[in-house]
């Protein structure tokens, strides 16, 4: 009778901690923690990696931040991406230098085989020439 519910109270704490970590999983490489459009002009964009060949890129958007109040000085605003979807990876492979509004989603966590980044990039939405104040 002893071993009966030992067996039992293992059981159920093997089934809450499989159910813990699931959750876990879930919530941290799964959920869709945020979403939205991002704009500005695509410094790179490129194929990389070792065993897990991903799409990552960069996006300078117009205008600065400071960058630490301790540090002084202004740097521009980045937003390093990831592409899972190839299609969506071609077009941007033609987009360097050029000015493109990105729909993003943002996870918790990376997946080596989804990118680097925890913003993964889904759709282009529009893509047009950079306007320089300079040609105004």
């Amino acid at each position: 009778m002893a071993k009966s519910r030992i067996g039992k109270i293992v059981t159920i704490s093997a089934i809450v901690v499989v159910v813990v970590l699931a959750v876990f999983v879930y919530f941290r490489f799964f959920f869709i923690y945020s979403s939205g459009i991002n704009a500005g002009e695509i410094n790179y964009f490129q194929r990389e990696g070792i065993i897990f060949k991903t799409y990552e890129g960069k996006m300078i958007q117009s205008g600065f931040r400071s960058n630490s109040a301790s540090q002084g000085g202004l740097r521009s605003n980045e937003l390093k991406f990831s592409v899972t979807d190839k299609a969506v990876a071609d077009t941007l492979m033609r987009c360097s230098g050029k000015y493109v509004e990105l729909k993003w989603n943002r996870y918790m966590g990376t997946l080596p085989w989804r990118g680097a980044s925890q913003y993964i990039v889904t759709e282009v939405v529009s893509v047009s020439q950079p306007v320089n104040s300079w040609q105004l």
